[in-house]
This record gives C-alpha cells, sequence and structure tokens, in this order.
C-alpha cells in the first residue's frame, strides 16, 4: 500500500505488527521514546511521548492508520496516571488528522467470568488494572459513537512467542527451561488457558489495517490455538528442546505477601480471576470475518522455547 502507517510502541505486538506491515512493501512508521535498536531499515522512527498531547500528534502527521501498541510497566499507579492521558492524545490526534485507529488491547477489562469471554461482555470495575481499562474502553467508545475517530479494538489474551520475555510463558517459563532450570508459573498449570501468540497478533493487526471501515467502532477477539493447559505447553516446549520438564508453581493466595520482595507479583494479584478458573476466549465472531488458522501450539510453541535456547547455545 502507497499509505503510512504509524504504530505506537514498539514492544511485542507492535514489533510483530511492523514485521508483517515491512515484509510486504508498506510505509511504515514506529514511533516511541527511544529508537528501537531492531527496527527494520525501512521503518521510519520518530522520538514520541505518548503523554504529550503535541508529541503524538506531530507522530501520527501524515499517518492513514495508526495501530496503537503501547505497553506501559506492569505498575497500577502509573496505569492510573498515564492510561486515560495516553488514550485521549491518541483519539485527539486521530481525530485531527481523519486515522483509523487500530488498538492491541486485552480482556482485562471484562472480569471475573465462568463462560468463554465474548466481545459484548459488560467492562467491571472491580480491581484496578481491570477499571482502568474498562476506562480506557469507554473513552475509545465514546469518540466513537460521537463520530470523532474509527476504532478497531483487538483483544488478545496473555500471549507468548519468539523473544517474548515479559508473558506468563515468558523469561521465567520457556526462558528458564532452555537454561535447563525449573519453570516458573503463576497460572495454574492444569487448568486450561488460552494464549495468543505473537505473529498472529501481528497478523490480526494488519488483517484489521486492511478491512473496510465496517470493521470499525467495535471490538474483536483474539483467535487463539484450541486450549490447553500450561502444563502441556511446557511439556511441548521441553520436548523440543530435549530436557525433562521441571515446574514450579505461585499459589495465588500468597502473591500479596511475595509481592512486598517481588513487585511484579504483587501486581498480578488483581488479576487472580484469570488464573484460578479456565479461561476461555470465543473468538467465532473474528473466524467468521477474517481468517480462522492460528497458529498451533505444536508449531508456536517449539518455535519460541528454541528463541529462548539459541543465546543460551551460543554461550556455551
Amino acid at each position: 500500500m502507497d499509505h503510512l502507517t504509524l504504530v505506537l510502541g514498539y514492544g511485542a505486538t507492535g514489533r510483530a505488527t511492523v514485521e508483517r506491515l515491512v515484509a510486504r512493501g508498506d510505509q511504515v512508521r514506529v514511533a516511541q521514546r527511544s529508537r528501537p535498536a531492531d527496527l527494520p531499515p525501512q521503518a521510519q522512527f520518530v522520538a514520541c511521548d505518548v503523554t504529550d498531547a503535541a508529541s503524538v500528534r506531530a507522530a501520527t502527521a501524515g499517518a492513514r492508520q495508526v495501530v496503537l501498541a503501547v505497553g506501559l510497566p506492569y505498575e497500577t499507579r502509573l496505569w492510573r496516571q498515564t492510561w486515560p492521558v495516553l488514550m485521549d492524545n491518541v483519539l485527539a490526534a486521530c481525530a485531527a488528522t481523519g486515522a483509523r485507529l487500530v488498538f492491541i488491547d486485552n480482556l482485562y477489562m471484562l472480569g471475573p467470568q465462568t463462560a468463554p469471554l465474548t466481545e459484548d461482555m459488560p467492562l467491571t470495575n472491580r480491581a484496578a488494572k481491570p477499571a482502568i481499562r474498562a476506562g480506557v474502553t469507554r473513552q475509545w467508545r465514546a469518540a466513537a459513537e460521537a463520530g470523532r475517530v474509527k476504532v478497531a479494538a483487538l483483544r488478545p489474551p496473555d500471549f507468548y512467542g519468539p523473544g517474548v520475555g515479559n508473558s506468563h510463558l515468558g523469561d521465567t517459563a520457556l526462558g528458564a527451561l532452555a537454561q535447563g532450570k525449573a519453570a516458573l508459573l503463576v497460572p495454574r498449570p492444569d487448568t486450561p488457558h488460552d494464549f495468543a501468540y505473537v505473529p498472529d497478533i501481528g497478523r490480526a493487526a494488519v488483517s484489521l489495517l486492511d478491512a473496510e471501515d465496517g470493521a470499525f467502532n467495535q471490538v474483536w477477539n483474539m483467535p487463539c490455538a484450541p486450549t490447553r493447559t500450561p502444563r502441556e505447553l511446557l511439556r511441548l516446549a521441553a520436548t523440543a528442546l530435549g530436557r525433562p520438564l521441571k515446574l514450579q508453581t505461585v499459589p495465588l493466595w500468597a502473591l500479596r505477601p511475595l509481592g512486598l520482595a517481588m513487585p511484579f507479583l504483587g501486581e498480578v494479584a488483581d488479576l487472580a480471576f484469570t488464573f484460578d478458573r479456565p479461561y476461555r476466549v470465543d473468538w467465532s465472531k473474528w473466524a467468521a470475518t477474517f481468517w480462522d488458522d492460528p497458529t498451533p501450539f505444536e508449531v508456536g510453541i517449539p518455535a519460541a522455547a528454541r528463541a529462548f535456547a539459541a543465546p543460551v547455545a551460543q554461550a556455551a
């Protein structure tokens, strides 16, 4: 395509989106505070502070579409301060330039559920991070309903993939297995739990970028491979690595006490509802509109595990 797409944020999902856009020859601009070391030479870069409205407006100039793929550090105080400002700035910039927005979101705002998660479930105000993300959802919905912007929200569950360290299947799980250590899990190992493959998230984001306007101003659940348990997935990884599966778990009741010494675990505590029951995503709406062949775990898990193992082998 001959128009410019701005990708705000170059974490795991932003990188996956940029890789797909660059591979097909699109014009891409990446915006965040500092230039990524691994930015493809075909992509433009502009420094951007998402908490500064003028900075976001400058980054958006000339872009026909924007992908919001920002990932903030996992701190409730920072989320509460930053997410509303960030979303206001991005919505204002898109409204001013006429750019469509694809927002790579999550599912926290649905709170505790016992049924598979659907796009039309009500928003929750229970617990800090889910309430913050519910507020962000209300922000973009209000702007869309007022006709100011066109927004498509893509909602993946927990994700994993090659080079994705900040994940329940990341550094402390697949990364630990690659080093011959025990994988550490917060999700209950034998409770079914959906995970999205990061390259598939990039594919889905590009599918929305390519879609007609009718796909916007609504929510889309991310397609995932058939639900498995974390133990089953780690067993696939151990087999691919040629190692025995060693596993340690963190009891959910211990998250807040352990958070005194390990703040990340304390921050995870208000999301215990995603770990204490089967966690399944209903993505039938996506399948009926776009594609229905997400990467099987038998492909994605070995690929991710081997990516973690490669630096270990090089250092040996």
